[in-house]
């Protein structure tokens, strides 16, 4: 996940497939995604000035404003020592990365960093027993000052972790040229704060997952395009560490077995080859980039790639993704809509035939 660009690359004015995608639009940089489980819902966060969360219908293709801050979706904090002050304004909310934690069937917890009016991972109840799911907000954690979330995490005793891209003092143009800028912290129940993980310190620490069994986290090093797996007990042990093929790396969420990883094209020769540093700044990169999605093996650290598209002029800027069915929808920190296609050798609806690869 990339910090905000001083402008939106430009997408089409039309809702019409382009390229073989086919688009939802009215999102607003939909940065990350979070499927919610056994069903045909999926968030969208939205990475601008009250762009909030989207909740998106995968079947009809629509999209609208989840979080309004109304009175049926905020209850005063539930967990007192977060010291929250209250729910977020709908106005200014301004979610980049999300996670979803599920408690019991059908009800899951939902964690997203803000940037709107406060820096905080805001906790949400959503529950997905009914038709629709509904969405409550819950409390927040509060950011250690001068520190922006960037992706959040979950460990299954409930611990909190985030990712921050670029410390204070520190720049999108430093991680570039792969000096350290990021760092982790940790909230655990019980307590009043977060906490440097020391020995995860890396060059634009971007997406985030926690295992499983908690035992390991995985983050995204944007300036090396690498996923780097880390003890959970002992996080100055490093484990293990895949640079991905050909690709940037930014978000990374389970799917089955395997963490799915959604990115930029590395050396995009529509845009120039490699992204450049300009009189000391990094190039925001808001010419049109190709995409790949892969799916990396936790253990063995292999990637396969399940998707790639050459750049298309209705959508840039891939930063996540999410399989739900024989589709594969694409989240960006960019555009104004999310992007998606049929898996590469899915059947072709209503002929039961898969297309050439």
């Amino acid at each position: 996940m990339l910090a905000a660009a001083s402008a939106v690359a430009s997408s089409s004015t039309s809702c019409e497939p382009v390229n073989g995608h086919a688009f939802v639009c009215g999102a607003e940089r939909p940065e990350d995604f979070a499927h919610i489980p056994g069903t045909r819902w999926l968030i969208a966060s939205g990475f601008a000035h009250g762009a909030g969360l989207k909740l998106v219908d995968t079947e009809s293709r629509t999209l609208r404003l989840w979080y309004a801050a109304a009175p049926d979706q905020t209850r005063p904090a539930s967990m007192q020592e977060t010291n929250c002050p209250g729910p977020p304004e709908a106005a200014s909310f301004n979610v980049q990365g999300i996670a979803l934690r599920e408690r019991s069937p059908g009800i899951h917890t939902l964690y997203a960093t803000n940037h709107g009016g406060r820096e905080a991972i805001e906790v949400f109840e959503v529950d997905a027993q009914g038709s629709e799911p509904l969405l409550r907000w819950s409390t927040c954690l509060l950011m250690p000052r001068g520190m922006a979330a960037n992706s959040v995490a979950v460990f299954p005793d409930g611990s909190v972790i985030v990712t921050v891209l670029t410390r204070p003092g520190t720049q999108i143009a430093d991680f570039v040229q792969g000096r350290v800028t990021g760092l982790v912290y940790e909230w655990k129940p019980g307590t009043h704060g977060f906490r440097h993980v020391r020995g995860a310190d890396l060059p634009g620490n971007n997406g985030l997952e926690a295992s499983r069994d908690g035992k390991e986290f995985y983050v995204v090093a944007f300036g090396m395009r690498a996923v780097l797996v880390f003890s959970h007990s002992n996080p100055a042990r490093l484990l293990r560490k895949a640079v991905a093929p050909g690709f940037m790396p930014d978000n990374i969420h389970w799917d089955g077995d395997a963490l799915l990883v959604a990115g930029m094209q590395y050396d995009e020769p529509a845009c120039g080859g490699l992204r450049r540093i300009i009189d000391g700044k990094a190039d925001p990169m808001l010419c049109h980039r190709g995409y790949t999605v892969a799916r990396l093996d936790p253990k063995t650290m292999v990637y396969s790639v399940v998707a790639y598209a050459e750049p298309n002029p209705a959508f840039s800027g891939v930063s996540a993704a999410a399989v739900i069915g024989e589709n594969l929808w694409l989240a960006s920190f960019q555009s104004d809509r999310v992007a998606v296609r049929r898996l590469p050798g899915s059947p072709t609806p209503g002929t039961g035939v898969a297309p050439a690869p």
